[in-house]
């Protein structure tokens, strides 16, 4: 009997375990792909703990349908104030709440589910760097993404037809009030942002130029 309990014990310190790795591994690819974002401590934690708690409470109310409705009652009350910056974000928690259940079912399919993921984020990013030595901008950024970009706002006496074709270009407003050109243009490389400042050094109808590095 006390060998039976302590296989059961190992089983589960080896499953909570590989749901801190899991979880752990998507913030590292998240990273390493300049999805800056996801490095932040609050998000790191968030990947850390959320397989762990996802996989604990699956296993204490497996097989207990009291219990089972009881904590369905208790975490219908549990509000999430901190609104999703993109969809992305919300994917991925859901993807990690299903590797902690993964992981509690079976020790396969969680760790599946974890290698997937992490081999669509960098064949994702790997498609779109191969896809810019063709001159192909398949990833546009969005606003949701500006805190992961370099910004650079641009304010026109005119319209700008080098910016309107921008491949850049994330916002384009034209105030009739003032008459003036309001362009912002994201890109996750610095050097892009540099290249669209210089480009415009010359230009009589740039009133002014704003960079967010």
């Amino acid at each position: 009997m006390q060998n039976y309990f302590t296989e059961i014990q190992l089983e589960v310190l080896l499953s909570g375990f590989l749901c801190i790795v899991c979880g752990l591994s998507i913030r590292i690819v998240l990273s390493l792909v300049n999805q800056r974002w996801a490095s932040t401590y609050h998000h790191t934690m968030s990947y850390i703990l959320l397989p762990v708690i996802t996989f604990t409470i699956t296993k204490v109310i497996s097989g207990n349908i009291a219990l089972s409705l009881g904590m369905i009652g208790a975490l219908s009350i549990v509000r999430f104030r901190n609104p999703v910056k993109n969809p992305f974000e919300l994917v991925v928690f859901f993807a990690l709440i299903t590797i902690g259940i993964s992981l509690s079912v079976d020790l396969v399919w969680g760790l599946f589910l974890t290698l997937i993921i992490d081999l669509v984020i960098v064949a994702s990013y790997f498609f779109e760097k191969l896809s810019k030595k063709f001159n192909l901008h398949i990833f546009s950024a969005s606003f949701d993404e500006g805190n992961t970009n370099f910004i650079i706002e641009i304010q026109a006496s005119s319209e700008v037809p080098y910016l309107i074709e921008n491949r850049y270009l994330t916002q384009h407003v034209y105030d009739r009030s003032s008459g003036e050109f309001f362009y912002r243009l994201a890109s996750r490389s610095r050097q892009d942002i540099e290249l669209i400042r210089s480009n415009l050094t010359d230009n009589t109808d740039i009133l002014s130029v704003d960079i967010r590095f």
